[in-house]
């Protein structure tokens, strides 16, 4: 007898239908067979899943037991076939009835004793679920809520092998789980940092909210103990919230990679990631034997922080240049070729020597020439191009440190930049891009005009640092944002001339 249960394989952040077809022959002699493509601790299933029926009071006759899981050219990994595994064997030894077990999407790795553990990547599955009209999606009890999130879903979370086939037989009832993404939005609110702690470095604080307000990336340079890191921390802080569409795409990478919080459903908050400088290529990019989310994915939407620069490894940093133009990384490995989300804001701070004091006033450098031209060598022009702002970070003087007057705050910040995130909003309605930092070809054209006078200074600018077209496009972008914090429809001389001010790095080469 054939049973067949539908349940779900996941390939990069999103999942694909994957149908387990189990034959029971009372012929032959015992045995178990498992095709299609499954890795080992989908192999493993067998042990478990026999285990767990039998502790449930369900004993299977001696049988040639095959297992398909189509489409069998595709791989499959992970514990999450137990549960399906368990309802087919059940089904083609008559308990329940093969018509009980079409229509639902079923997943779940399961116990010895027939009780149901959490697997990561419920968000995509659930999703599949619902675009292919399931009856219901039954998962473990503690992946309910996530799977909840996604709407026009029935989401029913178990607990034992013994409540699911009491509920697929009639015997027993359970109610949907009913999540309501209004309140999960009402989560918590940001974070107990703010700006206003954060004295003097008004220049600094006005490059964050330029880039925060257009998407830009943006470089720190400044001494040890200027307070790069403090500024750095405190961006996520003035980021507009996440919109629903937004949080369900950072939740599902966050689900693959198995990294939501105890009892998180969705990710309510954009994600702020500050990896070591000893991380390698693969950790920052993603990767292994099958590929997985690396950092610049699981900052999608949100910040990814990289202190010290220069002490990154440089092939992980030249890896970058692809997330950064595109938004996405492609991950290609004999056997498989992902693609994964990365549009994140960089952040990066630096020393401007390698003992830190070439602009500080207060300590003497003792690099020579050659030292930092080595040192700053590390970061590679096409890199750097990709920067939209860099900015200098000075020491902060004594009299800033003792005043007591309290700064701008962050809520006064996430104000004018959600203002301005407004006014991209309506301005890029039914086009490909969300905010200025997208701007390219012709939509930098339509949406970046200049008149006589602003083609003029910025010409002479282009010339006298030798600027790249790149970093023409950067400062194009830059300018519209600054036009846009001043909620002014054209792009003018001061926005041009604040936005070139913002490219210390151009400055300093031409000089």
């Amino acid at each position: 007898m054939i049973a067949r249960v539908a349940c779900a394989a996941l390939l990069g952040i999103d999942a694909f239908r994957v149908d387990l077809e189990v034959d029971l022959a009372r012929q032959g002699l015992p045995a178990f067979t498992m095709v299609g493509l499954a890795e080992g601790a989908v192999r493993e299933a067998k042990e478990r899943v026999f285990a767990a029926l039998k502790n449930c009071g369900h004993r299977l006759p001696p049988s040639r037991i095959t297992v398909n899981l189509a489409p069998a050219d595709r791989r499959k990994g992970g514990s999450g076939y137990d549960l399906p595994l368990a309802l087919a064997l059940l089904g083609a030894a008559g308990v329940l009835p093969q018509e009980k077990l079409e229509g639902w999407h079923v997943v779940g790795e399961l116990s010895l004793t027939g009780e149901l553990k959490p697997i990561p990547g419920i968000l995509p599955m659930a999703i599949l679920a619902r675009n292919e009209g399931a009856k219901g999606f039954i998962v473990p009890a503690d992946n309910a809520a996530e799977a909840a999130v996604v709407e026009g879903l029935n989401v029913y979370g178990v607990r034992t092998l013994g409540e699911v086939a009491g509920f697929l037989s009639g015997e027993t009832a359970l109610s949907p789980t009913i999540s309501d993404p209004a309140d999960l939005r009402c989560e918590a609110a940001l974070s107990f940092l703010d700006f206003s702690e954060v004295k003097g470095q008004e220049h600094a604080k006005r490059a964050i909210e330029i880039a925060a307000a257009g998407g830009h990336n943006l470089l720190f340079l400044g001494p040890p103990g200027s307070g790069k890191t403090m500024l750095a921390q405190r961006i996520p802080t003035v980021l507009p919230p996440l919109s629903f569409e937004e949080a369900l795409e950072v939740t599902k990478i966050y689900s693959v990679a198995d990294m939501l919080g105890h009892n998180q459903s969705l990710m309510t908050t954009r994600p702020f990631r500050s990896p070591h400088h000893t991380i390698s290529d693969v950790g920052l990019i993603g990767g292994g034997a099958y590929p997985r989310p690396g950092e610049v994915s699981l900052s999608h939407r949100g910040v990814l922080f990289l202190d010290e620069l220069p002490e990154f490894k440089k092939p992980a940093l030249e890896v970058m240049r692809q997330p950064l133009e595109s938004g996405s990384v492609t991950i290609s490995r004999a056997a498989i070729s992902l693609t994964y989300p990365a549009d994140f804001m960089l952040v990066a701070a630096m020393n401007p020597c390698p003992c830190g004091y070439q602009t500080d006033d207060r300590h003497a450098c003792v690099c020579s020439d050659f030292q930092i031209q080595r040192y700053r060598a590390r970061l590679s022009g096409p890199l750097l191009d990709r920067i939209d702002l860099h900015v200098e970070v000075p020491a902060v003087p004594y009299e800033d440190l003792r005043n007591e007057s309290p700064g701008v705050t962050s809520a006064q910040m996430r104000t004018r930049i959600e203002a301005a995130r407004r006014l991209q909003s309506a301005r890029y309605e039914g086009t490909p891009c969300v905010t200025n930092a997208d701007l390219s070809g012709r939509w930098l054209e339509d949406f970046c005009r200049l008149g006589a006078a602003e083609h003029t200074f910025l010409g002479k600018a282009v010339n006298a640092l030798a600027l790249s077209a790149r970093a023409y496009t950067r400062i194009l972008r830059i300018a519209r944002t600054i036009a846009d914090l001043a909620e002014e429809e054209s792009i003018a001389v001061p926005h041009i001339a604040e936005a070139i001010n913002c490219r210390t790095l151009d400055r300093q080469h031409a000089a």
